[in-house]
């Protein structure tokens, strides 16, 4: 409905406010955004609540918060059987250390698929993603034989070794990494290595000065997604990880609750939240690369 005055000028006229209108509109978009936070938020919210708790079972977690103090931190810290600090080096260590080799990698790899053209260039694509589509819990057995074997001829990088376990963390990325950041360099547009080329920089000049500063949304996101896997792992760091003092986060707090008779919930669940505070931050650190590296790239 409108109006015309006497200066012949169209006013629209506000129509009321109705629900029904505004919830046909938009409002349903935050009822589902509502619905999802709730949804997700919970499990956390349980998980800090247990951490809080005194006692050491879940049983006066069920109403959140409703015992607040923090003797499970200090047990998970004090304990002299369960070397939280030793657990939690050693998983910053394996996952910063495979990050940043798995981002350098598979960036060399990435550069070479999509700049440079040689024999077998489509059929090592092709392979690099046929071989992401067989999980790696598959090949347990066969990576404990294996470094297990390594390990008698060269101990220093084989079976209960951190730079074994580092190594195997790394032929497991490799794959789905490089693909994804080959769809991002692809890209960025190829005249620049050509204007470089004639100024007379090598391939490695280019890669290392020009192409990784406008890849950096991509790296972030490959960085930060192989920190949390590697930080969550728990199969191949159990089989790989006989020593305790060896041992990552995943691995040393479920010894505390593998024992059906004795399971301090409260101080898993201490360690949980302490375990996720890197990767928090991290993220955190990362964020304004976030959804640009995940986004670009997804048109080719």
């Amino acid at each position: 409905m409108t109006s015309v005055d006497e200066g012949t000028r169209v006013i629209p006229q506000k129509r009321p406010f109705t629900f029904k209108r505004w919830f046909g509109r938009t409002g349903w978009r935050h009822a589902i955004g509502i619905v999802m936070v709730v949804f997700s938020g919970f499990p956390l919210l349980y998980v800090l609540s247990a951490s809080l708790n005194p006692q050491g079972t879940l049983t006066g977690s069920n109403e959140l918060f409703s015992q607040v103090g923090f003797e499970a931190y200090a047990r998970i810290l004090n304990s002299p059987d369960a070397p939280f600090a030793q657990w939690f080096g050693n998983t910053i260590v394996i996952a910063g250390t495979t990050s940043i080799l798995t981002v350098f990698l598979g960036a060399l790899a990435a550069y070479s698929f999509s700049r440079m053209r040689f024999t077998g260039r489509r059929v090592g694509l092709l392979t690099l993603v046929l071989v992401q589509m067989f999980p790696q819990l598959l090949a347990v057995v066969a990576i404990f034989l294996v470094m297990s074997t390594i390990g008698d001829l060269f101990p220093a990088i084989g079976l209960n070794t951190q730079v074994g376990l580092i190594m195997v963390y790394l032929g497991g990325a490799l794959g789905v990494n490089t693909y994804l950041m080959y769809g991002f360099f692809n890209t960025i547009p190829s005249s620049i290595d050509e204007a470089a080329k004639i100024d007379g920089a090598s391939h490695a000049r280019i890669f290392f000065t020009i192409i990784l500063r406008l890849v950096a949304p991509i790296l972030a996101v490959v960085g930060l997604l192989s920190f949390i896997a590697t930080t969550n792992d728990f199969v191949v760091a159990s089989v790989l990880l006989i020593d305790p003092e060896k041992q990552t986060l995943a691995v040393g707090l479920y010894k505390l609750v593998s024992n059906p008779n004795y399971a301090d919930w409260s101080a898993f669940s201490a360690g949980a939240v302490l375990a996720a505070l890197p990767v928090m931050a991290l993220f955190l650190y990362l964020q304004k690369y976030i959804v640009g590296g995940l986004t670009a790239g997804s048109d080719k």
